[in-house]
């Protein structure tokens, strides 16, 4: 009865909301808030995920973000059949999913939550061996697939590397599990589908693109899968074509500044800062007044950052790479929507 019930719950769900029965909160939430998420992905995720998905996702369902220190943002997902839960950064800078595996024994892996194979009845391994380098850490690690539960979508099938190695510092200190990539299949080998392709391959999304809200405050930042939450935006969205389909890249005609011949870009919700090539880096300082200190970096005067762009939200890091990227610190000043079915970025305006 209990379970009947539950299954009831789920199909009437879109009803309920509308009728004011239950807050505008994605059914995971409320699920998990009554203690009974993991018996309705037990018991009925065929059902949902087969039956009930499309009325889920007319406007896109959310998942909230937590804003580490303005540094990273992450969200939970949850792998396997029963659901293991991870906390990841949901990355438009790269395309392949992740999380440590039980197997690994780096110091990065024992800090974190890792992932047992063997306690789930979906998982399967393909033995290919998979190796990811980002711009700070890397991980090695196998492939395999398994069913994966991000916001309402139950995406199965998924293909996911799981970490057997994590060298070095970096991962030991983040206080996310692994990582989503929402970039282009192109990043990845070819056999690999990231999530937001299976997403769209299974029509689980209504529309093909998704939507990243980044707050400065510690909660209140989402990613909206299949649609656009207008709360999050006033006026007219600015779509920009994207130049070259690996990355989200964009070109960047009028930047003021550093760039009026035209440079490209990546918006890149993976990376914490803005960071573009030393030389066009060294005019910004320049224009701003920046100050070189003994330790290599720059300085300014406190009092002057009202009067630099958007006062003061840029920060800068050199780098020898010839593209810019625009990372959490630009994304934050929009709204900003990553349209696959167009290939195309949009900016709008906060409220």
């Amino acid at each position: 009865m209990e379970k009947t019930l539950l299954l009831a719950v789920v199909k009437l769900y879109p009803c309920l909301i509308s009728r004011g029965v239950f807050p505008l909160k994605t059914l995971r939430e409320v699920l998990r808030e009554k203690g009974l998420l993991k018996d309705v992905l037990k018991h009925h995720s065929y059902d949902i995920s087969t039956k009930y998905t499309h009325s889920f996702t007319s406007q896109g369902f959310s998942e909230p973000l937590t804003n580490s220190f303005d540094v990273k943002y992450f969200g939970t997902i949850s792998i396997g059949t029963p659901p293991q839960e991870f906390t990841v950064v949901f990355d438009t800078g790269s395309s392949y999913l992740w999380v440590p595996s039980v197997t690994c024994q780096s110091l990065a892996c024992q800090f974190h939550r890792r992932f047992d194979p063997s306690k789930s009845s979906t998982y399967h391994c393909t033995g290919n061996r998979i190796s990811i380098q980002y711009g700070t850490g890397s991980m090695t690690g196998v492939e395999g697939s398994d069913t994966v539960l991000v916001s309402s979508f139950i995406d199965t099938n998924q293909q996911l590397a799981l970490a057997t190695s994590e060298p070095g510092i970096f991962f030991i200190f983040c206080n996310f599990d692994g990582i989503l990539g929402l970039a282009y299949p192109n990043l990845a080998t070819d056999r690999f589908i990231p999530v937001f392709d299976n997403m769209m391959n299974q029509n689980l999304v209504q529309q093909h693109l998704f939507s990243v809200y980044l707050s400065r405050d510690q909660n209140g930042s989402s990613i909206t899968f299949g649609g656009t939450d207008e709360s999050y935006f006033t006026g007219p969205i600015h779509w920009i074509p994207v130049s070259y389909q690996g990355y989200w890249q964009i070109s960047m005609d009028r930047y003021v500044i550093a760039c009026k011949s035209g440079c490209q870009a990546i918006v890149d919700t993976g990376t914490s800062l803005m960071v573009g090539p030393s030389p066009d880096i060294c005019k910004v300082q320049k224009v701003i007044g920046a100050t070189l200190e003994q330790d290599g970096e720059y300085t300014v005067n406190c009092s002057d950052i009202p009067t630099f762009l958007h006062g003061g939200q840029y920060n800068f890091q050199t780098t020898n790479m010839n593209l810019w990227v625009l990372g959490d610190v630009f994304i934050r000043e929009y709204y900003s929507i990553f349209d696959r079915e167009n290939n195309r970025v949009g900016l709008a305006n906060l409220p």
